[in-house]
Formats: structure tokens, C-alpha cells, sequence
């Protein structure tokens, strides 16, 4: 479970997925949200956050700032594919996005398609090769169930001291699934599809799923974050993956996880 959380990790996710609470409890009056505050218009973080939903207000175009995503770099041509370890894209700066419009909401349903095709939870937007701080997540790992999430430029502003651990796997790390340490909980900050400011806690299989795309907006892989013994039980998986990227590319792999040099501290939010 992680960029591109996988769904059928393991028995015990799926029986996580299936005993967790709804990312957002629900009423016979339509949904609620968890406790947050909210900026912006009083919709329900839950319908706001949903895939599909469209907007007649989009924000201004991109300022003449290079952290800042262009309509270049928001470009995109379906069918999208799941980037694979270890190409460097992975690893590249996610610029924010601040244009709001018809193609950011085409390549957001885009990203559900592929992470439903794919067996996923979630997926991020560097794993499609589109390199900007966007997620999608959907806890339930199928298409008509659970809550479609998506989350525009967020921010970890508050972590649990608690950790747990837990097997995930990688739609960017086709067959490798091994143990990783999250906080149970975080708070997070970002926008949703239509640019409205949002605030919200997570926790539960929902915090898990959003912390391993989050690292991926961050340029962090989920074996950044192993101990180094869990890291050699996977080492050989890793590096085929990059002897593949090497028979496919004719390039000498980016990176090796011969140079791995620790584990990346799991209360660190930055590269």
C-alpha cells in the first residue's frame, strides 16, 4: 500500500480496509465531515474533495514563479502509465499548483482510473509522470465504493508521536511489499479539486494511504523510509528493478539501492 497503495498487499490490509471507518462518517442528510475547520465555501469536505466535482470559479493563472506549476508541466496524454522504479522522475521536484481547471479535474479522473485498473489505493501524480503536488486516494480500492479523495498541494502540519507498523507495497514496486513505519495519525492541510482551502485530521488506514503518496509528492519512496534490516529483506527485489530499467532504457540506472545510507526518519515530512 503506498504510491500507488495496492490493494491486495495482504489478507491483513484487506481485512484494515474493510474494519476501517469511512474517511468521512456519513448521515442520512448526506456526508460529514471529520473534525476540521474549513476555509471557503461550507460544503462538505467530502462531496469537495470527491473526483469529478466541477467548479465555475478557477484560480488565477500561474504567477511567473518557478515553484509554481505551468500548463506545460500540468500536460498530459491519456492512457497514463504507472512510472516504475528507478526512473527519475520519481525522484523530481513536485512544483504546487495554483490553475484550477477542466485539466487538472480530466488528469485527477485520469489517476483514479489507472490506480483502479492497477489494484490501487491511491496514486499520486509523479507516479503518472506528471511531476505536481497532486493526490488521489480512495480507501476502499474500488470504484463505486468508499470516497474518492483528492488533495492539491498539502501540507503535513501535525503528526502522531504514536507509530505503527505495517506492510505496504508500491504500484511503482511491481511484487515488493514489505513493513514501514507511519504516525496512526495527521493532521494535513490542502486544497481540493476546485481550490478551496481545507483542513482535516486522518487516521486509520486513511492517514497510511495518504502519508505514502504524500511521500511521493515529496520525492520520498517508501523504502526511504524501512529499517535497514526490513531493506535487506527486499534488496534483491530492488535491485532487479533497476537491472530491468537498465535492459529497457539503455540508460545506467539513476539510483541503487547499494547506496542506500538509513532509514529516513518517519517524523520527517522533507526531502
Amino acid at each position: 500500500m503506498a504510491a500507488g497503495l495496492r490493494l491486495h498487499l495482504c489478507p491483513r490490509l484487506r481485512a484494515f480496509a474493510a474494519a476501517s471507518r469511512p474517511l468521512f462518517a456519513t448521515s442520512h442528510s448526506g456526508a460529514i465531515p471529520l473534525p476540521l475547520r474549513r476555509a471557503g465555501p461550507a460544503m462538505p469536505l467530502a462531496a469537495r474533495a470527491r473526483r469529478g466535482l466541477s467548479s465555475s470559479t478557477a484560480a488565477a493563472p500561474p504567477a511567473e514563479d518557478d515553484d509554481f506549476a505551468t500548463a506545460a508541466d500540468l500536460r498530459f496524454e491519456p492512457p497514463l502509465q504507472v512510472v516504475k522504479y528507478p526512473d527519475p522522475i520519481l525522484r523530481a521536484r513536485n512544483k504546487r499548483v495554483n490553475t484550477f481547471d477542466t485539466n487538472l479535474r480530466t488528469l485527477a479522473d485520469e489517476m483514479f482510473d489507472v490506480m483502479y485498473k492497477t489494484d490501487g489505493m491511491g496514486l499520486s501524480a509523479p507516479q503518472v509522470g506528471v511531476n505536481v503536488q497532486l493526490m488521489v486516494f480512495n480507501p476502499a480500492g474500488v470504484k463505486g465504493e468508499g470516497e474518492e479523495i483528492v488533495l492539491v498541494n498539502p501540507v503535513v502540519y501535525k503528526s502522531a508521536k504514536r507509530l505503527l507498523p505495517f506492510e505496504e507495497g508500491c504500484l511503482s514496486f511491481p511484487g515488493i511489499y514489505a513493513n514501514v513505519m507511519r504516525p496512526e495519525s495527521v493532521k494535513i492541510e490542502a486544497q481540493d479539486i476546485t481550490g478551496a482551502k481545507i483542513k482535516v485530521k486522518l487516521s486509520g488506514l486513511p492517514a497510511r494511504v495518504f502519508q505514502h503518496e504524500f511521500d511521493h509528492l515529496l520525492g520520498i519512496l517508501f523504502f526511504d523510509r524501512m529499517t535497514t534490516d526490513v531493506l535487506e529483506s527486499v534488496r534483491e527485489e530492488l535491485k532487479n528493478l533497476e537491472k530491468k530499467y537498465e535492459e529497457t532504457t539503455g540508460l545506467t540506472s539513476p539510483e541503487t539501492v547499494d547506496n542506500y545510507k538509513g532509514t529516513k526518519d518517519v517524523f520527517s515530512f522533507s526531502r
